[in-house]
């Protein structure tokens, strides 16, 4: 069985350093028509969970910490019932956000999830934060790359706990070595792929 990858963008608003901005994010839902797994839970839980449609949640499983992919995670894990993934190394980030809760598991290096049939693993690439972490699903030559990689480069670092020369290496060691066929899905914007961006990282 193959599964199948649905995109529902949610809008809202980003702050950063006391600033906020509007911004679309990504929700990336993988799954078939008995069971989901939802990557990032930006702004607003419920067009998620229309996007889910009465399906079963394995997981949500979130890219890093900022603001933008985590303020709806509480809600629809409320939802739900589905544990909330997100690498420790962005807990301060969490805790600004959702300073009464926690995530439910650690998301680290190469931790594996089964949904419809596929297995997707997760890929720690530090730099635009410290626990940002991508997701492969080598089944259908696709990764989930949150804010580590766009269409068009790297993703921002111009922001407390966020290094260029981190999140560059974070991309070669991980994301590089991947065939350059492989469907970059990102956090916010169009999709790419590993080759088209091998001449925007540096």
């Amino acid at each position: 069985m193959t599964p199948r990858i649905e995109k529902t963008v949610v809008s809202g608003v980003f702050s950063l350093d006391g600033q906020d901005f509007d911004v679309d994010n990504n929700v990336w839902l993988v799954g078939d028509d008995d069971e989901v797994l939802v990557i990032d839970a930006p702004h607003d839980a419920e067009p998620i969970i229309a996007a889910i449609g009465g399906r079963r949640v394995t997981g949500i499983v979130l890219t890093h910490g900022h603001n933008d992919h985590i303020t709806a995670a509480v809600a629809l894990r409320e939802a739900t019932a589905a544990p909330i993934w997100l690498n420790a190394e962005d807990k301060m980030l969490w805790d600004v956000v959702h300073p009464d809760s926690r995530p439910d598991r650690d998301l680290v290096d190469h931790t594996r999830f089964r949904v419809a049939g596929a297995t997707l693993e997760a890929l720690h690439t530090p730099g635009h934060s410290p626990g940002s972490t991508c997701l492969h699903l080598p089944d259908l030559r696709t990764v989930f790359t949150g804010d580590t990689l766009f269409c068009g480069g790297p993703g921002a670092t111009g922001r407390s706990y966020s290094d260029k020369p981190t999140i560059i290496t974070s991309i070669n060691a991980r994301l590089m070595s991947l065939h350059g066929d492989t469907v970059v899905h990102t956090g916010h914007g169009d999709d790419t792929t590993i080759a088209a961006e091998t001449s925007n990282i540096h």
